[in-house]
């Protein structure tokens, strides 16, 4: 999925995937041929934060098992991304910027900074990020029903 560069090089496009969308592949639900297709782009930059494992560990650990937290822990490490750990006063002021600004929860203001700070195309099924539409791009994976 290159892209023309205002040099008319090609650019790399770059993605952060938000921890909804790794449950979304872990977990083979609708969307899963969208991430399918960006792990499959050569070209493409693949990102989470260090806080999505964080996240994807405590859900799994809540809804299943700590020991399969434990294994998608060691899964999600072995796929082609980046996990970016920066934590500089620059990325404390850009999330809380964000979190002030929106009503986010913290993992995903923090998220939500390091796709602005990559200039990364934002890949997630959270309804909360609708409302960051002009302050970074998005990439929507179809909501799941959920019984009420």
């Amino acid at each position: 999925m290159p892209i023309a560069g205002p040099t008319g090089t090609l650019k790399t496009d770059t993605y952060v995937l938000d921890t909804s969308a790794l449950l979304t592949y872990f977990n083979a639900e609708t969307g899963i041929e969208i991430i399918d297709e960006l792990f499959a782009a050569q070209d493409n930059r693949l990102l989470i934060s260090f806080l999505s494992l964080y996240e994807l560990h405590y859900i799994t650990v809540r809804s299943r098992s700590l020991t399969l937290a434990d294994m998608l822990l060691r899964a999600t490490l072995q796929l082609d991304l980046e996990v970016d750990y920066s934590n500089s006063l620059a990325d404390i002021s850009a999330a809380g910027a964000l979190k002030g600004k929106y009503p986010l929860s913290a993992v995903d203001a923090w998220i939500a900074a390091v796709a602005q700070r990559h200039r990364a195309v934002l890949v997630h099924k959270d309804p909360e990020f609708e409302l960051l539409g002009d302050q970074l791009q998005l990439l929507t994976l179809p909501y799941t029903a959920t019984a009420n």
